[in-house]
């Protein structure tokens, strides 16, 4: 009895672990098929959120995925230290640009804006952003395809006291 209750839990083990290793592999598939999307940024909301024209002609609100930059418009909380500059410099190098949007495992958040990585000539903006010290990583499970790299660029910025890590008192 002791030994087939063995063989049970064992097959059961087996059995979840290829299935979640499945379920990965098909994820990360369904992310290959479909991840990115062209659109032009036609307005800039604050340093980690934007609007994009995609090339069906619809709009949509965007908001970086892996980056918290301080506030500029919260009701409760109002302009954060570095704010201003973190919203300055993404509409200084987004607007009116052509760019990428990576989409990882959630494609929508709570508000119903869209998720994505935004990639400028191939190069992930988001990671700009903490590498210049302009945001703070922002990981949201599931999402979290370029975690690693992402905290690598923000603990640089901290290291030297970049941005935010120099001008603002935690």
């Amino acid at each position: 009895m002791v030994r087939s209750r063995a063989v049970v839990v064992a097959i059961l083990a087996a059995v979840l672990a290829g299935s979640s290793a499945a379920g990965w592999w098909l994820g990360a598939q369904r992310r290959a098929d479909d991840a990115r999307h062209s659109a032009v940024v036609v307005d800039v909301l604050d340093g980690d959120t934007v609007t994009v024209r995609t090339d069906d002609g619809a709009t949509d609100t965007v908001r970086l995925l892996g980056v918290d930059t301080p506030e500029t418009h919260h009701p409760e909380q109002g302009v954060q230290c570095f704010g201003p500059e973190a919203a300055a410099f993404t509409t200084a190098r987004l607007r009116g640009e052509r760019i990428e949007l990576e989409d990882d495992v959630e494609r929508r958040d709570q508000y119903d804006r869209r998720l994505s990585y935004v990639l400028v000539d191939g190069v992930r903006f988001n990671d700009e952003l903490l590498r210049l010290g302009y945001a703070r990583l922002l990981v949201i499970e599931p999402n979290r395809e370029h975690a690693r790299s992402m905290l690598r660029a923000e603990l640089d910025a901290k290291f030297a006291r970049r941005g935010l890590w120099g001008a603002c008192e935690e």
